[in-house]
């Protein structure tokens, strides 16, 4: 199992303070292209960073939500979502051509994965935006990073029919739902301590299960696991995470 974080989230004055420090804990760095967060210079120091500590660079695209940090549900009609979506990815794999990096995924962010994991629409947006990407780069296409559920082989179909590779992801951070998905995090708990992440890690890795909010146990197949960068802890987290796997 594979770990990542979501980077590049720093934006104008206000600085993120994880990032450097992180970046050579992780596997797989998802960089915010401006949407939610990041602008270009943070971008090209990410894709630097990424490089130099040998970091496999995903694309972390967002609703237009630099006032909630993408955190907020929007309705946008599917062809301005996906020309959104390409905007967003062009823009970091223009940015990484230059720094001599290659963009290898795209991990939507914050409202944006929520509600792609709950409304087969926008998923399909999702993909055949990434779809449509791909046809210029036939030989190393882009993977979408979606969240491990019940549900794996049915995204595995859907993605399918776009020819489209995928990466399921755990959470190490995030507190999960019966139904397999996160919790809200406008509800007490829905981000975990640094205590009770690195207990849901460990469980991940070692037995492929969570332990819901109710005290459930659901089997989660994933090939990735996530550490949020704006966790309280996130460095920890990802230090201790790492002498798991």
């Amino acid at each position: 199992m594979k770990l990542n974080c979501d980077l590049g989230e720093s934006f104008g004055a206000w600085s993120m303070p994880v990032e450097s420090a992180i970046m050579a804990e992780i596997d797989q760095a998802n960089i915010a292209c401006g949407f939610h967060a990041g602008d270009p210079l943070v971008m090209k120091q990410a894709i630097l960073s990424a490089k130099q500590h040998d970091v496999v660079i995903g694309a972390h695209p967002a609703y237009p939500d630099l006032q909630g940090f993408g955190r907020r549900s929007m309705a946008i009609a599917a062809d301005e979502l996906s020309a959104m979506i390409q905007y967003q990815v062009s823009a970091l794999s223009g940015m990484a051509k230059i720094c001599g990096a290659k963009v290898s995924y795209v991990k939507p962010h914050g409202a944006l994965y929520n509600d792609m994991m709950k409304d087969t629409a926008v998923m399909r947006t999702v993909m055949q935006s990434i779809a449509e990407i791909n046809t210029q780069h036939s030989d190393s296409p882009l993977a979408l990073m979606v969240q491990a559920t019940s549900h794996n082989a049915a995204l595995k179909d859907a993605a399918q029919e776009w020819g489209l590779p995928l990466y399921f992801e755990a959470f190490s951070d995030r507190r999960y739902t019966d139904e397999g998905l996160l919790q809200s995090r406008l509800l007490e708990g829905a981000v975990l301590s640094e205590s009770d992440a690195l207990l849901q890690a460990k469980q991940l890795i070692s037995s492929g299960t969570v332990t819901t909010a109710s005290g459930a146990t659901l089997a989660i197949e994933a090939d990735s696991l996530c550490v949020h960068g704006d966790t309280k802890g996130a460095v920890s987290i990802a230090k201790k995470i790492r002498t798991f796997l």
